[in-house]
């Protein structure tokens, strides 16, 4: 069981995701597990800082982002990010359902995760994410 447990954590270990969340708590909660399953994470608490390091040209596997935040909302946050990094891939995380339709025409190839959730099905889906594309 220790060697699949190994395994999974080297499959994920290069995988860098950058996590924009403007409420502190579900922003630590979302980080920990994600590092706890393997992934290297860059948190921010706003899609402008978000934005700023794609700007400064850091590279991420995925943009997992709220969509509803101040300064810069989630969707065009992830619109801004196709444009200067187009392999970045995208996951949606948001607690109102109206904005989930929004961003499915907006994004259509991005996921998106409604609060609540478990973290197990966050990992799930991120996991998914990538399994996919390999």
């Amino acid at each position: 069981m220790a060697s699949q447990s190994n395994a999974r954590t080297e499959s994920v270990a290069m995988i860098r995701i950058l996590l924009a969340e403007d409420d502190e708590a579900m922003r630590l909660y979302l980080d920990r597990a994600l590092v706890r399953s393997g992934y290297e994470v860059v948190s921010v608490d706003n899609g402008r800082a978000a934005l700023d390091l794609f700007e400064a040209g850091e590279l991420f596997d995925l943009l997992l982002t709220d969509i509803v935040m101040p300064e810069l909302d989630g969707i065009h946050l992830a619109q801004q990010v196709a444009n200067i990094a187009p392999g970045t891939r995208v996951m949606f995380i948001t607690g109102f359902s109206a904005v989930t339709l929004r961003a499915g025409q907006e994004m259509p190839n991005a996921r998106v995760l409604s609060k609540p959730f478990h973290l197990r099905d966050l990992v799930l889906e991120v996991d998914r994410v990538f399994s996919e594309a390999a």
